[in-house]
């Protein structure tokens, strides 16, 4: 038998999974969870020593579920959370905790560079703006205010190419992680070097940039003994997680778009060329495919508003989900499908760490509008299910403005497996969605990469087709997109009263 492993770097924990690439079947998994540290608000960093023994132990929990010899692992695959700084030094130690993808304290030096290269010029070299999300920022913002950590640094990696370096020794990346950087030129698939000059970061601090599928190391003996891993096991370049989890949806061809729904939503659309929203409201990164491209929307708190939500006022429901050997979060919907579709004019804004599709603002906070006498309990937990609904409708949105061709809606992530939000979501939408036969997402979408990676399969499309299948539709509801057809532009108005009052209380919060 031949199998093959892909390993995901989540915000909340490491997952392996291992896939016989025989039978495309699904043969073990193992997710280990580690701790997100926000030292101040808006701040959000992770210690990557908690992501290499959260890898240790789920790959070593999936070859002992599996009790299969280590050797018959062909091929490994890593996917991660994108834009996150692992700043490393000359002996490849950890400097300070990673700053994370949800990390909003970076807008002075996005400001600065954008000011230093020029807003045309950076769209032309990296195809994106320079976000407070991306890896820029970030080291831009350590040499501001850690001096003596910058001083040290040798290496800057993504969360996946941490892994790498710890299964590997290699110091390596890959086209659709590092597009994600704001240091990348994503038409030319290469790095920028023209925008690392500028903003003056050294361009050897910048690992070796591969395509997704090709081979970019092998597991090293000292790996292999910490994991179970065969030493000398290959190990391609993998994905960043929107990236990887659009193969593993199988989001490879024209009029495909994902929409996942976990910690954040992100729309992915596939694209055969680099297309530039003109207002930069969608980031443009290059696909796990070779030369192929997509188009992204992304909310910073789409699950992650529900989870907010879930830990600040559903204790009643997780005590209740407890004794009745459930999920809090299926609770929670079902209580929140007792109220009315458009929630009676109670609107969730879910900008609870800042936004980035469509309104780029790290000031940018949560609000409940429309709170009257009426409003009970499921009404604010059908209004946070709606809000992220109405986030995601603004990406397709801006697709529909673009032209980019939307034949099918393939919903995954957590807000895929409730029935009540997936059909939430088609309605506020207008657009019928549909969900396949696996729910794993980037880690399927790298161990799939490492299989054409590595021989077994021709392309990433046919590595797709031979696993990935639909199983249902959920279909728009006109009723309720009526009712949503009229709250929407409400939920698009309120941003734009509001914004000058978020940077108001962010300017009182600094002082």
């Amino acid at each position: 038998m031949r199998y093959l492993l892909g390993i995901d770097i989540g915000t909340s924990g490491a997952k392996a999974l291992l896939v016989n690439a025989d039978t495309a079947e699904i043969v073990a998994s193992s997710v280990e969870s580690y701790e997100l540290s926000t030292p101040t608000p808006l701040w959000a960093e992770q210690s990557p020593g908690d992501w290499w023994q959260a890898v240790i132990a789920s790959v070593s929990n999936v070859l002992n579920a599996s009790k299969i010899d280590a050797a018959e692992i062909k091929g490994i695959g890593l996917s991660g959370q994108m834009h996150g700084s692992v700043f490393l030094d000359e002996n490849g130690s950890v400097l300070r905790p990673a700053i994370l993808w949800c990390d909003q304290r970076t807008q002075a030096e996005c400001d600065w560079i954008m000011d230093t290269v020029g807003r045309e010029r950076t769209i032309e070299l990296t195809s994106n703006p320079i976000l407070t999300g991306f890896t820029a920022g970030k080291i831009i913002w350590t040499r501001n205010h850690e001096p003596e950590v910058y001083s040290r640094v040798k290496k800057v990696l993504l969360p996946k190419d941490y892994i790498r370096f710890r299964l590997t020794g290699e110091f390596a990346t890959e086209v659709s992680d590092a597009s994600g950087t704001g240091l990348f030129d994503v038409k030319r698939r290469e790095w920028s070097w023209e925008m690392l000059d500028a903003i003056n970061i050294p361009s050897h601090w910048m690992p070796h940039s591969y395509e997704s599928v090709e081979i970019s190391g092998k597991i090293s003996r000292e790996a292999a003994s910490l994991t179970g891993l065969a030493e000398g096991t290959p190990g391609v370049g993998g994905g960043g997680d929107q990236a990887a989890g659009a193969v593993g949806n199988g989001v490879v061809e024209d009029g495909i778009v994902s929409s996942a729904v976990g910690t954040s939503g992100v729309v992915f659309a596939f694209t055969d060329k680099p297309v530039v929203d003109p207002k930069l409201r969608l980031h443009t990164f290059c696909h796990a495919m070779p030369n192929k491209w997509h188009m992204m929307g992304v909310m910073l708190s789409a699950g992650g508003s529900l989870r907010w939500y879930r830990d600040t006022f559903a204790d009643t429901e997780t005590v209740i989900a407890k004794a009745l050997g459930v999920d809090p979060y299926d609770v929670i919907c079902k209580e929140a499908a007792k109220a009315p579709a458009g929630s009676e004019g109670l609107i969730f804004l879910p900008y609870l760490t800042g936004e980035r599709t469509p309104h780029p603002n790290p000031h940018a906070r949560g609000v409940f509008f429309g709170i009257t006498l009426r409003s009970d309990r499921p009404h604010f937990m059908r209004a946070v299910l709606e809000g992220v609904a109405y986030g995601l409708r603004d990406s397709f949105t801006i697709l529909d403005e673009m032209n980019i061709p939307i034949s099918q809606i393939r919903a995954s992530g957590g807000g895929a497996r409730s029935e009540i939000w997936r059909q939430i979501q088609a309605d506020v939408t207008g657009k019928n969605h549909v969900t396949i036969n696996v729910e794993e997402g980037p880690a399927l979408g790298a161990a799939l990469l490492a299989g054409v990676g590595t021989g077994i399969y021709p392309t990433v499309a046919d590595a797709c087709r031979s696993i990935i299948k639909v199983t249902s539709q959920t279909n728009t509801n006109p009723a309720a997109k009526r009712i949503y057809d009229g709250f929407y532009p409400i939920y698009r108005s309120l941003y734009n009263s509001l914004v000058g009052q978020f940077d108001a209380v962010a300017a009182l919060m600094d002082n």
